[in-house]
C-alpha cells in the first residue's frame, strides 16, 4: 500500500498540502497502527478539479466500457479479499473471519448486483404508449462527493463508488478518518483496474474539514452521505447554498415484532442479529417487541444468548464479537447502558464495564434489558453497540404503534407464522425496509429508510438511478 500520508487524486498518489496527521487506532489494543494525513481545502479543491476535468469524457464513455471496468474491479477485489479483510479487522475491530465472510463479502455482493442491474439498465426509456415520441433519459449527475462511515467500510464504499462510476459520474471519496485503510486499499484496486485519471479520487479527512468542503463546494453536484442523523442534517444545511443533490442514509432504531406464533428460533435469531458487528449496524433490530404470552420465555432466551456471546480480539479466529470502534463510542455506549439502569429497565444480561478477563480494548459486554418502556432513553436513542431492549405488547395494534413511535424508519422486522399478518404489518410499519421471519431482502434490493433515517435508496436499479438525473425529451425520432 502507498504511504498512508498521501491521497489518490487524478490517477496518482500525491502528498497532501500542509495537512496534519492522525493516528489510526486498533480498537482491540488501543494502539496506533497507522498514521494518515487529513486533507485541507487545497487538497479537496485538487480532487474536485480532477473530477471536473475528467467528467466530460467519462460521461460520454460507452456503457459497455464502464461495465468492463467494473468487472475488472470485481476480479481484483476478489483476488485481494484477504488483504481487504485484514485492513477492516485492524481499523474497526471486526473479527478476522467476519471481516472476510461478511464485511469484505458485502462489497463483493454489491459489485456483482450492480453489474447485473447495469446489464439491463435502460438509459433512454419511453414515457409510455400514450406518448410515443416522449422519452425519459437518465444522465450522470456530474462530480459527486461520497462520504462513508467506519462501521461497514466496503459495504458503503461499493454502494456509492460503483453506481457513480457506472452512471458516468466522477467522484471524490472521503472515507471515515477512523477506518481509512480499507478505502486506501480500494483506491489501489481502482488504480490497478485502470480507472481513468480523475474519474475516482480519494481524500482523507474529517467531517468538519473535507466533509464540509465537499458539501459546500460549488463544483460538486451531489453529496452521498452515510452516517449519523446529526451529521446528515449538518450536511444538508451546508449543501443548501449550492443547491446540490443530497442523498442521505442515516441512523436507525429497528423494531423486531415477535408474535406468539413465531418460529422457535425467532428470539435467538433477533438477539444475534442485534449483536452482529458488535451492534454497529444502522439496521440492527435493537428494539424487540414480544407478545405477552411468550414474553418471559423470550427474555430468558435473549439473556442466555447474550451470556453465551463471546467477546474477543479482532485478530482471533472463530465466532465472536470484537470491540466497538473507538473510546468515544465505548463511552457513549456505557452512558446509555447506565441510563437504562437508572431509568428502571430490568438488566438481565451484561451491563457497564469491560467483559470479564479484558483489561484493554474497546470491548462492550453483550447487554439485554427487559421491561423497557418505549419512552426510555435506550428505546429512543441509537446506541450503536450490542445492547438489546425488550418491550412487551398485548395487541397487534399496540405493537405497530410502538414500533412507529420513533424518529427513525430504516429497517423493521416481523416474526409470525400468519402470512396475512406479515403482509399487513409490512405495509403498516413506517420503514424503508421490512424483513420477515429471518428472510433477507433479495439481491439488488434497495437499502434505505424514511424519516430521520434519510431517504437514500442504495443498491440495484434504484441505486444506479440515485446517481443519475432524469431528462424529459419530446419529439424523439424512432
Amino acid at each position: 500500500m502507498p504511504d498512508k500520508r498521501s491521497f489518490y487524486i487524478d490517477g496518482a498518489w500525491v502528498a497532501p498540502v500542509r495537512a496534519h496527521d492522525l493516528d489510526v487506532i486498533d480498537p482491540s489494543t488501543e494502539e496506533a497502527v497507522a498514521v494518515i494525513s487529513l486533507g485541507n481545502q487545497d487538497d479537496t479543491d485538487k480532487a474536485v478539479a480532477a473530477a471536473k476535468a475528467a467528467f466530460p469524457a467519462w460521461s460520454r464513455s460507452e456503457p459497455a466500457e464502464r461495465l468492463a471496468l467494473v468487472e475488472r474491479i470485481l476480479s481484483i477485489y476478489q483476488r485481494r479479499a484477504d488483504e481487504m479483510a485484514a485492513a477492516i479487522s485492524l481499523e474497526m475491530g471486526a473479527p478476522k473471519d467476519m471481516a472476510l465472510t461478511s464485511q469484505t463479502a458485502a462489497g463483493t455482493g454489491h459489485i456483482r448486483n450492480f453489474i447485473e442491474a447495469f446489464r439491463h439498465f435502460e438509459f433512454i426509456r419511453p414515457l409510455g404508449p400514450h406518448a410515443p415520441t416522449s422519452m425519459v433519459a437518465f444522465e450522470p449527475v456530474g462530480v459527486v462527493g461520497l462520504i462513508t462511515p467506519w462501521n461497514w467500510p466496503m459495504n458503503q464504499v461499493t454502494l456509492k463508488v460503483i453506481p457513480a462510476l457506472l452512471g458516468g459520474n466522477c467522484s471524490v471519496l472521503k472515507p471515515s478518518e477512523i477506518a481509512p485503510l480499507s478505502s486506501m486499499l480500494f483506491a489501489e484496486i481502482m488504480d490497478e483496474a485502470g480507472v481513468p485519471s480523475g474519474v475516482f479520487n480519494l481524500v482523507n479527512g474529517d467531517g468538519s474539514g473535507v466533509g464540509t468542503q465537499l458539501s459546500t463546494h460549488p463544483d460538486v453536484d451531489m453529496i452521498s452521505f452515510t452516517g449519523s442523523t446529526r451529521a446528515g442534517i449538518a450536511i444538508t444545511k451546508a449543501a443548501a447554498d449550492t443547491l446540490k443533490k443530497v442523498v442521505l442514509e442515516l441512523g436507525g432504531k429497528g423494531a423486531n415484532l415477535i408474535f406468539a406464533d413465531a418460529d422457535a428460533d425467532a428470539v435467538a435469531r433477533g438477539t444475534r442479529h442485534c449483536f452482529n458487528n458488535s451492534g454497529q449496524s444502522c439496521n440492527a433490530p435493537t428494539r424487540m417487541f414480544v407478545e405477552r404470552p411468550v414474553y418471559e420465555e423470550a427474555v430468558a432466551t435473549a439473556a442466555e444468548i447474550a451470556r453465551n456471546t463471546k467477546v474477543a480480539s479482532a485478530d482471533q479466529p472463530g465466532r465472536h464479537i470484537g470491540p466497538v470502534v473507538s473510546k468515544t463510542q465505548w463511552d457513549k455506549i456505557q452512558g446509555l447502558i447506565q441510563a437504562g439502569i437508572d431509568e428502571g429497565a430490568r438488566l438481565v444480561a451484561g451491563g457497564t464495564g469491560l467483559p470479564e478477563g479484558v483489561n484493554r480494548g474497546y470491548f462492550v459486554r453483550p447487554t439485554v434489558f427487559a421491561d423497557v418502556s418505549n419512552d426510555m432513553t435506550i428505546a429512543r436513542q441509537e446506541i450503536f453497540g450490542p445492547v438489546l431492549s425488550i418491550i412487551p405488547f398485548d395487541t397487534e395494534e399496540d405493537a405497530v404503534a410502538m414500533a412507529n413511535d420513533t424518529i427513525y424508519g430504516l429497517t423493521n422486522y416481523v416474526q409470525t407464522s400468519d402470512g396475512a399478518r406479515r403482509n399487513r404489518l409490512a405495509r403498516q410499519l413506517r420503514a424503508g425496509m421490512v424483513e420477515t421471519n429471518g428472510e433477507s431482502l433479495g439481491a439488488g434490493s434497495a437499502f434505505g429508510g424514511v424519516k430521520a433515517s434519510g431517504r437514500a435508496r442504495e443498491g440495484g436499479i434504484m441505486g444506479l438511478e440515485e446517481f443519475m438525473d432524469s431528462k424529459q425529451i419530446s419529439g424523439w425520432s424512432r
